[in-house]
């Protein structure tokens, strides 16, 4: 590596899928916008892998974001109340492995997409004395208002957000407003609107019907809450459609699902875990899911229409986005499971209905968002690193 090499740290935790996907779209991007240059982005599970209580935390929180859904409403509650991510309790154990860590690489910036991260990170640049030197940048992955208060550190050099929503609550929680700018989400590029003809290419792909309506039920990355029963119902529906089903990292839904599909009227293609769920949003129609941050973003994109599970209240840091996609018009809010299979046949059968939602997808996410993210990020590398400062305005991410 080149002396003069400019090192980004990506600090998250793989709580649901949302975080991991927002890391991973920042350091792809930033190699991609570094490109013909040198460049070191490293990703680090932080909270995960600092300590052997706080990734218990971690499978506690992923275990009960698959099977107790209707629980998560009390975490979150716990986590705002006693903000263990301030608490030298959880701060003690971990600030040993993470500044080991830290040292070893030495960071010129260090980016947080997780909102029990960026307190710990503080604490460690304080303690080296780095804290002046070192930009900690905090891209928040929940878009709207209502999100948890551990988004909010004084410490932050800037954030980085969705919107004026997202915006006005970190105010509200006592950022300083000119530490905060509006960024969109750091949504992946490879998530976008296709045309008929790559959707049918993706539906043959799955070795389904080219020109069928596709139905995309995504259980998510942990492969649970309340979607799996969801697609119980649809699977006793008489329906004119094709589904895929995404079981996530849960290989017992994953068999469950392939035995329901078999006693279906139409085609369902059964999927576990993918890397690939652009070319599953770009198949689809239409997608039933729990609506978190980045994977509602990330259907907008694809111009994907949604249908919102919304069969228990939803996470508090989820309710605004639910809300978001229902108010203008770009998804459906199933109150009852029991509703999917006429939700799906108005789809089917009122094209204008669906036309419109299509339609009100379109600019709700901002576009090129990754791209601005990352040249907020690199606009703070101190100067002796700022090796293209006189590149193009134009940055291909």
């Amino acid at each position: 590596m080149q002396q003069n090499t400019p090192k980004i740290l990506i600090i998250s935790s793989d709580t649901g899928g949302g975080h991991r996907s927002a890391a991973q779209s920042l350091a792809e991007g930033i190699q991609k916008f570094w490109q013909g240059e040198s460049v070191a982005v490293r990703v680090m599970k932080a909270v995960e892998d600092s300590h052997r209580i706080t990734e218990k935390l971690v499978n506690v929180y992923n275990w009960m974001l698959r099977n107790k859904q209707h629980w998560m409403k009390y975490l979150y509650w716990a986590i705002n109340r006693f903000r263990p991510e301030t608490s030298n309790f959880f701060l003690n154990r971990c600030i040993v492995y993470l500044k080991e860590q830290f040292e070893k690489w030495c960071p010129h910036i260090v980016v947080s997409v997780h909102p029990l991260t960026q307190h710990i990170f503080a604490r460690l640049l304080r303690e080296l004395n780095l804290a002046d030197q070192i930009p900690l940048v905090t891209v928040v992955t929940d878009p709207c208002y209502g999100f948890w208060k551990g988004w909010a550190c004084d410490e932050v050099s800037l954030y980085l957000v969705a919107n004026s929503e997202a915006q006005r609550q970190l105010i509200d929680y006592g950022i300083a407003p000119e530490k905060i700018k509006i960024s969109g989400m750091p949504v992946h590029p490879k998530f976008h609107e296709v045309d008929e003809t790559v959707a049918q290419n993706a539906r043959r792909a799955f070795g389904l019907n080219a020109e069928k309506f596709t139905v995309f039920v995504n259980a998510g990355w942990v492969g649970g809450g309340n979607v799996p029963q969801i697609f119980r119902e649809l699977v006793r529906g008489e329906l004119d459609v094709q589904a895929i089903f995404l079981a996530g990292k849960n290989e017992e839904l994953k068999k469950e699902a392939e035995e329901l599909a078999k006693t279906a009227k139409f085609p369902i293609k059964v999927i576990g875990y993918s890397d690939e769920i652009e070319k599953l949003m770009q198949s689809a129609n239409v997608m039933i899911s729990k609506l978190g941050g980045l994977t509602t973003f990330e259907a907008l994109a694809c111009q994907l229409p949604i249908i919102a599970d919304a069969t228990t209240p939803p996470m508090p840091q989820e309710a605004g986005t639910v809300n978001f996609i229902a108010k203008r018009g770009a998804g459906i809010l199933l109150e009852k499971a029991t509703d999917i299979v006429p939700t799906i046949q108005n789809l089917v059968s009122d094209t204008k209905k669906y036309a419109e939602m299509k339609a009100a997808t379109v600019n709700l996410a901002v576009p090129n968002a990754t791209e601005m993210i990352i040249k907020e990020i690199f606009a703070l590398l101190p100067e002796k690193q700022q090796q293209i400062q006189n590149k193009s305005a134009h940055v291909a991410v």
